[in-house]
C-alpha cells in the first residue's frame, strides 16, 4: 500500500476494528470540554465506477474512484493477479462531490468529471495525466466520439466539455440549455459526422444537438413532446443517433444525422455502439485476455477474478484508505444503542455506549430519518419513500421486500408522492407513523404517508391536497393529538421549485386534513425542524436562521431569534434533530458550531460548549449525554 494512511484513516483503524456484519470496538476518545469520540460508523468507501482493464506492462488491473463521507477523493488501482493495491490521490480538492459518470476510452485512459474537474487518468503510466476546471458540476454521462473525444454534459445546466487525447486540446463550452431547474443528463451520443446529442430531465425531457464546428446548440423537442422524464439518445452503427422523448410512447422517436432531425416511429432493434460508460455504477468486469472481475468489494476489501476457460477462480485480498461514509440519522433505539444508517455504501450502524461497541450491517438502501415508538424502530428511507420496522430484541434478518419475517421488515413505500424523506414522526399514541419528504425525481409537491401500526392501514395524501407545490420538512405532534408540519419548497431531485415560500400548518390526524396554514415568515424556504411542549407551543428553526416559538392556541409567533450573528447556522440534512429533549423538561439546539440549551420560560438560547467538530446530523439524548454526527463520525456531549 504506497499513499500514506490519514488522521483519521489512522484513527479508525485504531479504534474500530470492523468487518461486515460483525462486532467492533470502539475506545472512545476524550476530547475534553465534555465531548467524546466514538470512532468512525462505516469504516469503509464506496466505489463510483469500477473497470477491468490492463496496466502498462500489460497486467491486469482493476480501477475504481473511491468515494467517502469527503467525496471522490482517489482512483484506486488493483493488481488482480496479487492483489497488491495503490491509490491515487484526485489532483483536485473533491469538494464533497463525486463521479456519476464515468469512461474507459479505446486508448485505454479512464476519464470522470466532478467538482467542475475534468480528468484523465492513465493505467499505463499509472497516475492521472491531465485535469482541468470547467463550468459546474458533474458529468451525468460520457461518450467519445469516432476521432477518438471524450465528451461530457454536465448537471446543472447541461454544461458541455470535450477533450482530445491526442492533441491534448480541451474545450469547455459553457452551459448549452437553459431551465429554471436542474438538469439531469444519462445519455450522450456522437454521429459519425461528429455532432453531439444530449438527453435532459427531469422536470421536462429535452434533447439538445451541438455542432462542434460553430460551436451552437439547439433544443429539438416541442414543448408538446415534453414529459416529466428523462430524454435518450443512442448511437447507431449506421452512424445515426437516435432519441426518444421519454414518453414510453412508441411513436416518440427522433432520428439525428448531421444536426438534421427526422420524427419516426420506433425503429426497433438498434445496432448500438457501445462504450465502456455509465453512471456511478459503472462495473465493467472484462480483462483483455478474457478473464472476469467477479467481485471487487470495498466493505470487506475482497476481490474475486475468474477464467472462463479453466471455470476456476481466485479470490484476493486488497486494501485502501478512508475516512468512512457519510452518516445520515442518528436515534436512540429501544436497546438503549445509538442507531441509524450511513450513505454510499448503504450501512446499519448500532453504538452501544455501555460496552463501547459497534455493529454494521448492509442496510435496505439510504436510511434518511429513523424515530423510536415503543419497543420498535422505524426507518424512512430513499429512493421509494420506503417504511422499515426494527425489533432490536429479535435476531437481525436481512430486509427483502415483500418477505415476511425479516427484521427489519418492510412496511411499504410511496414513491412518487414521497421519494426522499425528510421527516418521520412517531406520534405519541403508538399507532401513527407520519413520513414526509420531497417527491420523485423531476416532481414539484411531496405528499404524506400515514400508517396505522395497528391495522397496518396506510394511507398517502397527495400534496395537491395539503398544500400544493410544497413538501413537509418538518413535523412533530401538538397535545390534543394534532400535528403541526413546515413545509419546504424544494422539489423533487431535478424538479422545479413552484411555490414562492415555505408555510407552518396544522392538520387534523382523523381527518388527515390541513386546517390552518400561513407562511409566518416572509421569504422562507423551508422550516428545518419543530418541537412542541404540553402547553401547546411551537419551537421552530426556519432555514437554519430563525429560531421562533410559535403559540398554536393563538396562531401567533410570541419569539423569535435571528441566529446566524449569535450562533451560527443550525445542523441541517434530511432528518436533522435540531431540537434535542432530555425528556425531563430541559431542551438543547444542535448548531454546527456546538451545543446550546433553550430556556422554555424566557426562550433565550445559551451557548453551552462550542463542538472540537463541526456538527452534522443530530441528534439524540441518552444518560446525559446528547449523540450526533460529523461526516463519517459518531461523537457526544455531556450535558452539565
Amino acid at each position: 500500500m504506497k499513499p500514506s494512511l490519514s488522521y483519521f484513516h489512522q484513527l479508525s483503524i485504531l479504534t474500530l476494528v470492523l468487518l461486515s456484519g460483525t462486532m467492533g470496538f470502539a475506545k472512545t476518545e476524550d476530547l475534553g470540554n465534555g465531548f467524546l469520540h466514538h470512532g468512525v460508523a462505516t469504516p469503509v468507501s464506496n466505489h463510483r465506477g469500477t473497470v477491468a482493464t490492463v496496466d502498462g506492462e500489460g497486467n491486469n488491473v482493476v480501477l475504481v474512484w473511491l468515494f467517502d463521507h469527503r467525496g471522490g477523493y482517489a482512483l484506486l488501482m488493483i493488481d488482480a493477479e496479487t492483489g497488491e493495491s495503490t491509490e491515487f490521490p484526485m489532483p483536485f480538492d473533491p469538494g464533497g462531490d463525486c463521479p456519476y459518470s464515468s469512461i474507459l476510452s479505446s486508448n485505454n485512459k479512464f476519464y470522470t468529471h466532478f467538482n467542475s474537474h475534468f480528468c484523465e487518468f492513465d493505467p499505463e503510466k499509472p497516475g492521472f495525466t491531465f485535469h482541468h476546471k470547467t463550468v459546474p458540476q458533474m458529468a451525468m454521462s460520457m461518450t467519445e466520439d469516432d476521432g477518438g473525444k471524450i465528451w461530457s454534459v454536465t448537471y446543472p445546466n447541461s454544461g458541455l466539455a470535450s477533450f482530445d487525447p491526442e492533441t491534448r486540446e480541451f474545450k469547455d463550452y459553457g452551459n448549452q440549455n437553459e431551465e429554471n431547474w436542474r438538469q439531469y443528463q444519462r445519455f450522450i451520443a456522437a454521429d459519425d459526422t461528429g455532432w453531439i446529442y444530449f438527453g435532459v430531465g427531469n422536470t421536462k425531457s429535452q434533447i439538445i444537438a451541438f455542432n462542434p464546428e460553430t460551436q451552437n446548440s439547439k433544443a429539438i423537442l416541442p414543448e408538446a413532446k415534453r414529459v416529466i422524464a428523462m430524454a435518450s439518445v443512442y448511437r447507431d452503427q449506421t452512424g445515426k443517433v437516435y432519441g426518444h422523448t421519454g414518453s414510453g410512447n412508441d411513436e416518440d422517436w427522433y432520428e439525428f444525422h448531421k444536426g438534421e432531425v427526422k420524427e419516426i416511429s420506433n425503429p426497433g432493434n438498434l445496432n448500438k455502439v457501445t462504450h465502456i460508460t455509465s453512471s456511478q455504477g459503472l462495473f465493467h468486469t472484462d480483462f483483455p485476455d478474457g478473464r472476469k472481475l467477479k467481485t471487487c468489494d470495498l466493505v470487506d476489501r475482497v476481490m474475486v477474478v475468474e477464467n472462463p476457460e479453466s471455470g476456476e477462480s481466485v479470490e484476493l485480498k486488497f486494501d485502501y484508505t478512508s475516512e468512512g461514509a457519510h452518516i445520515m440519522g442518528i436515534a436512540v433505539a429501544p436497546d438503549g444503542t445509538l442507531s441509524g444508517g450511513t450513505a454510499f455504501p448503504m450501512r446499519f450502524f448500532s453504538y452501544n455506549p455501555e460496552t463501547d461497541e459497534w455493529i454494521n450491517r448492509a442496510s435496505y438502501h439510504q436510511w434518511n430519518t429513523v424515530a423510536r415508538q415503543g419497543d420498535r424502530f422505524f426507518v424512512g428511507g430513499y429512493g421509494g419513500g420506503f417504511l422499515l420496522e426494527w425489533d432490536p430484541a429479535k435476531e437481525w434478518v436481512p430486509t427483502k421486500k415483500g418477505k415476511k419475517r425479516c427484521n427489519p421488515l418492510y412496511l411499504t413505500e410511496c414513491s412518487p408522492a414521497i421519494h426522499r424523506p425528510h421527516d418521520l414522526l412517531a406520534h405519541p399514541n403508538g399507532e401513527w407513523l407520519v413520513l414526509s419528504g420531497t417527491p420523485g425525481y423531476g416532481r414539484t409537491g411531496g405528499g404524506l404517508l400515514f400508517w396505522n401500526r395497528d391495522t397496518g392501514e396506510e394511507t398517502v395524501i397527495e400534496h395537491s391536497d395539503l398544500l400544493p407545490e410544497h413538501s413537509t420538512e418538518s413535523l412533530a405532534v401538538l397535545p390534543d393529538g394534532k400535528i403541526v408540519g413546515g413545509s419546504t419548497t424544494r422539489a423533487g431531485t431535478g424538479g422545479e421549485i413552484k411555490a414562492d415560500q415555505a408555510e407552518l400548518y396544522i392538520l387534523d390526524l382523523e381527518t388527515k386534513k390541513i386546517e390552518w396554514h400561513t407562511p409566518l415568515f416572509p421569504g422562507v424556504q423551508g422550516y428545518t425542524d419543530l418541537y412542541t411542549t404540553p402547553e401547546g407551543l411551537v419551537y421552530g428553526v426556519a432555514d437554519q436562521k430563525i429560531f421562533f416559538v410559535f403559540d398554536s392556541s393563538k396562531k401567533e409567533v410570541v419569539h423569535q431569534h435571528e441566529l446566524l450573528k449569535d450562533f451560527g447556522r443550525t445542523t441541517s440534512q434530511q432528518g436533522p434533530r435540531v431540537f434535542v429533549s432530555d425528556g425531563e423538561g430541559n431542551l438543547y439546539m444542535l448548531f454546527r458550531k456546538g451545543v446550546a440549551q433553550v430556556d422554555t420560560q424566557s426562550y433565550e438560547i445559551s451557548m453551552l460548549a462550542e463542538s472540537p467538530v463541526s456538527i452534522g446530523p443530530g441528534g439524540d439524548y441518552l444518560n446525559g449525554r446528547i449523540y450526533f454526527g460529523s461526516g463519517s463520525h459518531l461523537y457526544s456531549y455531556q450535558v452539565p
